[in-house]
């Protein structure tokens, strides 16, 4: 049953496409503190179908319509990666706050530049990292602040399978498409090395820093065989601890992800599923005091639901933001940019140097 607090956040959706569809749109409806107030996209059938479907006060086919509203207090992005940056500054700069789906950009300047905006707006930023919303894996990161006393090492990999989408097919109803949405110049999937970075590796990078802390250098290393893409990455995160990232696109297995995490007073170990499951990670967390190995539950495996909520928490309550802030979202830009430069050199790379995309 959803119970709906009496103060909730009005949100707008950008973009009616698969990602909303699959994620935020029930997001917004299923949450206990927002509603989905309002529903943009440039294909009119596309919209009209979403609209009847969701049923949010508002529609719009013109995004800057929708912001002109004085009573829309917050916007969900989700549309392709090249307009994550400049919707999310057009939002903010008409004073609303804004959850971004990752990543949140695909350069270090395109970065620094919504950075600057947030600074200068004033409002909440929040990019759309669900992964920090898996209760298992909150109840990890809690463990290492709290308990674990100094990190030794992670190991954390995130495979995505060659079956994935027979897997999703099975258990996603098929999304509603348009020939006139609206689409970005040039084929996004063009550079498969960018893409899969991109699409993928920003949530490795983010789970690593989510644990860990920040990440200062990496050496990368990258093998292209019969259509498959591996990275291997040797992190150095500032607080001292080893890192190794496996980046593995596609396996030819079922999804596997996951990570194993070595500090001075236990160990945490994890496996975590495609996230079209909605499950939370099996997370065992290893107690070195008493010898002991609990495993949180996590039944309520909605990361996208949770992740809205902790946005609007933060935005009507002023709790301190608990999700991916835009410099978080910097900084995984940043770790991606210096992975790609240390596989072109073959050398070490510090994170602080780099400029550029990815």
């Amino acid at each position: 049953m959803i119970r709906k607090q009496d103060r909730r956040l009005r949100v707008g959706v950008l973009g009616c496409g698969p990602i909303a569809q699959f994620a935020h749109l029930e997001s917004c409806v299923k949450a206990s503190n927002a509603d989905l107030y309002a529903i943009c996209d440039a294909a009119p059938d596309l919209l009209a179908r979403m609209g009847a479907t969701y049923e949010p006060e508002k529609m719009y086919g013109d995004y800057d319509e929708m912001l002109a509203d004085p009573e829309l207090e917050a916007v969900i992005v989700a549309t392709s990666d090249a307009y994550h940056v400049p919707m999310s500054i057009k939002a903010l700069e008409a004073g609303k706050h804004v959850l971004c789906e990752k990543p949140i950009g695909v350069s270090v300047e395109e970065g620094k530049t919504l950075a600057e905006a947030v600074k200068r707006s004033g409002k909440v930023l929040q990019v759309g990292h669900m992964k920090r919303f898996d209760p298992a894996l909150e109840a990890a990161r809690d463990f290492v602040r709290d308990e674990m006393g100094e990190i030794l090492a992670l190991k954390a990999w995130y495979c995505d399978s060659t079956h994935r989408y027979t897997n999703t097919d099975a258990v996603q109803p098929l999304p509603i498409t348009s020939r006139l949405a609206k689409k970005p110049g040039g084929n996004p999937k063009a550079d498969l090395r960018q893409y899969f970075m991109l699409a993928h590796g920003s949530h490795l990078v983010d789970t690593a820093r989510f644990l860990c802390g920040e990440i200062t250098a990496v050496r990368a290393r990258l093998n292209e065989r019969f259509g498959a893409y591996c990275w291997f990455v040797e992190t150095e995160f500032a607080n001292g601890a080893l890192g190794h990232l496996d980046l593995t696109v596609a396996v030819r297995m079922d999804w596997h992800e996951g990570f194993q995490l070595y500090g001075e007073n236990g160990s945490v170990i994890a496996k975590t599923f495609n996230p079209w499951y909605f499950r939370a990670s099996e997370v065992d967390i290893f107690h070195e005091k008493d010898a002991t190995s609990r495993r949180p539950l996590g039944a309520d495996g909605h990361f996208f639901r949770r992740q809205l909520e902790g946005f609007a928490e933060t935005v009507l309550d002023g709790k301190p933001q608990r999700g991916a802030n835009v410099e978080d979202g910097l900084a995984s830009i940043r770790a991606m940019v210096t992975i790609a430069r240390s596989v072109e050199s073959g050398e070490r790379v510090e994170l602080a140097g780099v400029t550029g995309a990815v």
